[in-house]
Formats: C-alpha cells, sequence, structure tokens
C-alpha cells in the first residue's frame, strides 16, 4: 500500500495557518464549539455548523460573516443516523472538501444512574455523546479518504473521561463513560486511518465556560477553582485555538493524542 503521508515542516512561516482549510464543527453555535468555529473563522478557514438549533447556528454564521470566509449551518441530530446520513452530503455539496471535522456536540445529565430516570439519560447522553460522534465519522471520514488529501479529526472529550471525582455532588455517569470511549476510539481511528492521512486526536477539555456551567453546583465550582492551578474556567475560544493548532501544519506529526485541556485539574484531581 502506498501512505499517505503529511510532510514536515521546513520553516515557521505558516506552521501555524489554516487558511482556506474546510472545517465542520458540530454543535458549534453555541459553548466550546461556538468558541472553535470563532478560531477557526478568524484563522481563515471555511466553516460548516451542525447543529439541532438551525436559528442559533444562522445567527453565528452572520457574525462570522465580516470574517470573509464561507459560512454554513445544517439542521443535524447527530445522534440519529439517519438524519446524519441525509446531511453529510449536503456539507459536502457546500465546501467541496472536508479538510478538518471536529466533533464537540454533546450533552450531559444529573441524574443519578440509579434512579427512576437513570436508564433513559444513560441512553440520551451515550446516544449523542458517544453514538453521534460515531455516526458523524462514520460518513465523513470514507470521503476524506476519497478525497486523498489527509486532514484531522479532532474530537472533543473531558477530563470526566479519567476521572469520577466529585460524582456524588454532580452525577453524570454516562457522559463519563461516553468521553472515556471517544478517547480509546481517537486512538483506535488514529491507527486506522494514519495509512490515509487522516490524524485523529481528542482534546480533554476541564472546567470550561459553556451551556453546562448552570448545572454545576456552586459549592462545586468554589472548591475546585480554589484547588485549581490556574484559578479559572477556561474559555471556548482557548480550546479553538488549541484545535487549529492540530490542523495546523506544526500539528501534523501529532495524532492518537488525548490532551487534556484543563488549566491543571488532573494534577490536584
Amino acid at each position: 500500500m502506498e501512505y499517505k503521508l503529511t510532510p514536515p515542516i521546513k520553516t515557521m512561516k505558516d506552521a501555524y495557518s489554516v487558511a482556506g482549510k474546510n472545517v465542520v464543527v458540530t454543535g458549534g453555535n453555541r459553548g466550546i464549539g461556538r468558541g472553535i468555529v470563532q478560531a477557526f473563522a478568524e484563522e481563515g478557514a471555511n466553516v460548516v455548523i451542525l447543529c439541532r438549533n438551525l436559528e442559533s447556528g444562522k445567527k453565528a454564521c452572520e457574525e462570522l460573516a465580516p470574517l470573509g470566509g464561507k459560512y454554513e449551518c445544517f439542521k443535524c441530530d447527530i445522534s440519529d443516523y439517519d438524519n446524519v446520513k441525509e446531511v453529510i452530503p449536503q456539507v459536502f455539496d457546500f465546501l467541496g472538501s472536508v479538510d478538518v471535522l471536529v466533533n464537540n456536540a454533546g450533552v450531559a445529565t444529573t441524574t443519578p444512574f440509579i434512579s427512576e430516570n437513570g436508564l433513559k439519560e444513560w441512553h440520551r447522553v451515550i446516544n449523542t455523546d458517544l453514538h453521534g460522534v460515531a455516526n458523524v465519522i462514520y460518513e465523513v471520514a470514507p470521503k476524506m479518504i476519497d478525497a486523498g488529501k489527509g486532514g484531522e479529526i479532532i474530537n472533543i472529550s473531558s477530563c470526566g473521561g479519567v476521572r469520577v471525582s466529585g460524582c456524588k455532588e454532580h452525577h453524570n455517569a454516562p457522559y463519563n463513560v461516553s468521553k472515556a470511549g471517544i478517547d480509546i476510539v481517537s486512538r483506535y481511528l488514529a491507527v486506522c486511518l494514519g495509512d490515509y492521512g487522516i490524524r485523529v486526536n481528542s482534546i480533554q477539555p476541564g472546567l470550561i465556560h459553556s451551556d453546562l456551567d448552570k448545572d454545576l453546583p456552586a459549592e462545586f465550582v468554589e472548591r475546585t477553582m480554589n484547588n485549581l492551578p490556574c484559578h479559572r474556567f477556561g474559555e471556548g475560544i482557548e480550546v479553538g485555538a488549541f484545535a487549529v493548532y492540530l490542523s495546523s501544519p506544526a500539528g501534523v506529526h501529532l495524532t492518537g493524542g488525548n490532551y487534556n485541556f484543563d488549566g491543571g485539574l488532573l494534577c490536584v484531581k
């Protein structure tokens, strides 16, 4: 087999550039995903957002318009494979090809697993956070292979995939399980897709400002902030900046990594 090799950088000129790349971000209409979208757009990439709330996704695209790239939002529930299968061809019709796929969309819960609705919540969260990632990759990756250009898949995992401290105050078992699964499947796919020049990594955010903040108990946040080496939440655009780096020429030798992005959370937890 003739392997698709990603060439190393020879100079720092444009080493961090993603200008002109075509990027797809699931859940890019809000929270961490919105920060990721902003980072790529500001660095000259064309971006498609996949999300369930078409109105907010379209609004995000309107806000990006002054940056001068191509931006579009398609309504998509990634937990529904038939919906994903229907939408992805529309994405490729719009962009032509996909260089970077960021699987960010996710949900969480505060329901204890051993409770009246625990199993229902288990399936709801895993269907989006783990199965949804698989659904999108299953449809996008073969088209990236066929294009023969290589590329990058970034799966947004979580520090919750490697730790469960605080779980009595903040029950989130299916979320923890899903994120752990994302880290493992990222490594698996890095091996399988490496022959085609497609790199796969996961980013494990810690406490990042997002719509999920409201679900965190105040005492849990205060205690964690006091212990956190950085003593603050991260921002979505900071996660986006790291995603841009992974997708740039400077990041072409990075694959199969599970990178914690947590302000030092795992050092103390």
